[in-house]
């Protein structure tokens, strides 16, 4: 049984070691240019769209706090208000705060239109 040769290869000679050199070195190339696209790929677009996904899910987590903690002292304030002045009292008291508030709205956008 013959033995595999492990000696390294000799570098060849003449046209074709020519265009084996130009073949490593294209290869060389690629393998860099690969290497850095991947960098900027990764620093230039990457990065900030994670850090764009940490600070949406951020701003969405404290917008749902503060939604809640809203609700809870509206709750609050309804129930301190009903004891002042009746339930249905407090009922009639809110609406017509937000009657009047829309009202305003109305008022400021139908001006600014008319500029």
């Amino acid at each position: 049984m013959a033995e595999p040769d492990t000696t390294p290869e000799a570098p060849k000679s003449g046209f074709e070691g020519i265009i084996d050199a130009v073949a490593d070195l294209l290869q060389t190339a690629s393998d860099w240019l690969r290497q850095e696209a991947e960098t900027v790929v990764r620093e230039k677009i990457v990065k900030p769209i994670q850090r764009l996904g940490l600070t949406l899910a951020s701003a969405s987590a404290a917008g749902c706090l503060l939604v809640i903690g809203l609700i809870f002292i509206a709750v609050g304030l309804f129930i301190m208000l009903g004891e002042w002045i009746t339930y249905p009292g407090a009922l009639l008291a809110i609406g017509g705060v937000y009657v009047l508030a829309s009202l305003v709205f109305l008022v400021i956008k139908v001006r600014m239109m008319q500029k």
